[in-house]
């Protein structure tokens, strides 16, 4: 008979952002007038820049004709965006990254969950709390995690982020084989320093430890001497893989274009001791299971490096910034401790209640959607996230809203 793989019987419930559109649909249909404010997924809301579109045109266009139709593309990607990708985002800023090590895919979420497949099944992984649901669910998947006790599985080892430690998890006190960071980080909006970051280099060297590196949102950073990608310190090539994705920077949430770096300096071992080169095996696997982003949205992400393409990005991530900065204004105004919306778009808020709870309270009140923290990982139960992604006029209309039913929202 045709049998399961039953560590899929081990995940928690729902995931996460389908129980919430799950409370939506319910909430709404039992109140089909009620007009509701979604700021909890991140997903962008502002059109494609005028030159990703521009090229995008072009680039279907050739598909029209012909003699400059375009078939099965390279898996890893066409050179024309790898050249932009390997010298605008590392090469000028100092991080030794070819156009070779880097891959084109459709998306961050799918590299994160895909790229533990070429590693071994009875690995430790690190994983901070709280964390985007990914990185833990498909280990649970891969039957890394071992059986869950208290809202946790007793084979991961959970990294607090907590106000403590400003939500930059503190390393292990052992050794641990796979380690997930992300700055800026999803879902707290915190960030780290380039000195921090190097210690979690040295950790990794030391212990021929992995780090997958999720940069998603380096777009966001505003400080010139923060990190925007690992590479920029050393030794990180021996011992990193970076994940970045233009859905957030360019819109492309609904195009879908991403890259993954993989060095061929990283190394990961077998049984035996050996070395293998991880560049060699994961394109092994991504020529395998996948057959390339498509010619028209490789040249739309081109055109992001364009010096119109350059200005059009920053003024998308600049009116989400916008929106931030007056989330912020009003948690300030209203007294609610958070962290982060300076150099991400959301912004991690305390609500000193349970999150599940607030999210029930905030939609029922005010009709606006958060994130529960909870959701994230128990070290977010007493937290939200809310996320900038939206239009000034909605931001402004929640933030009221909010403002408005600040008193029911602290009745707990």
């Amino acid at each position: 008979m045709i049998r399961i793989n039953e560590n899929f019987l081990k995940l928690q419930s729902s995931y996460l952002f389908s129980n919430i559109a799950n409370k939506i649909s319910q909430y709404q249909e039992a109140n089909p007038e009620a007009e509701i404010i979604k700021l909890g997924i991140g997903d962008a809301t502002r059109a494609l820049p005028p030159a990703c579109v521009a090229a995008f045109h072009r680039a279907v266009d050739e598909m029209a004709e012909d003699g400059t139709f375009r078939g099965y593309g390279p898996e890893q990607g066409y050179r024309f965006l790898r050249d932009k990708i390997a010298e605008a985002d590392f090469q000028q800023r100092g991080a030794d990254i070819s156009a070779e090590e880097i891959f084109i895919s459709d998306g961050s979420k799918c590299d994160t969950g895909n790229f533990q497949e070429i590693l071994a099944g009875d690995i430790s992984v690190a994983l901070p709390d709280p964390v985007y649901p990914v990185y833990l669910d498909t280990n649970v998947m891969a039957g890394r995690a071992g059986d869950i006790k208290n809202g946790r599985y007793d084979n991961i080892h959970y990294m607090a982020c907590t106000p403590e430690n400003g939500f930059v998890p503190e390393l292990p006190p052992e050794s641990v084989d796979l380690i997930y960071l992300c700055f800026p980080n999803n879902p707290t909006g915190a960030m780290i320093s380039k000195t921090e970051l190097a210690r979690w280099v040295d950790f990794a060297r030391q212990n021929k430890a992995l780090i997958l590196y999720d940069a998603a949102y380096e777009a966001f950073i505003s400080d010139e001497g923060l990190p925007r990608s690992i590479y920029e310190i050393e030794g990180a090539r021996e011992v990193a893989v970076e994940f970045r994705s233009f859905s957030k920077t360019a819109g492309f949430t609904g195009t879908r274009c991403a890259f993954t770096v993989v060095p061929k300096d990283c190394m990961a071992y077998d049984s035996s001791g050996a070395s293998h080169c991880l560049h060699a095996l994961w394109n092994r696997r991504h020529s395998t299971k996948f057959n390339g982003v498509s010619y028209p949205v490789q040249r739309a992400a081109e055109a992001v490096y364009s010096s119109e393409g350059r200005q059009q990005v920053r003024a998308i991530i600049d009116f989400y910034r916008k929106n931030a900065a007056r989330i912020r204004q009003a948690m300030d105004d209203l007294g609610y401790e958070y962290v982060g919306g300076t150099h991400s778009p959301y912004i991690w808020i305390n609500t000193k209640s349970d999150s599940w709870e607030f999210f029930d309270r905030l939609l029922e009140k005010a009709g606006v959607v958060c994130t529960p923290g909870l959701g994230f990982g128990t070290c977010g139960k007493n937290f939200i996230r809310l996320s900038a992604f939206n239009s000034h006029e909605n931001i402004e209309a929640a933030m009221k809203r909010i403002q408005k039913a600040h008193g029911a929202l602290r009745a707990f």
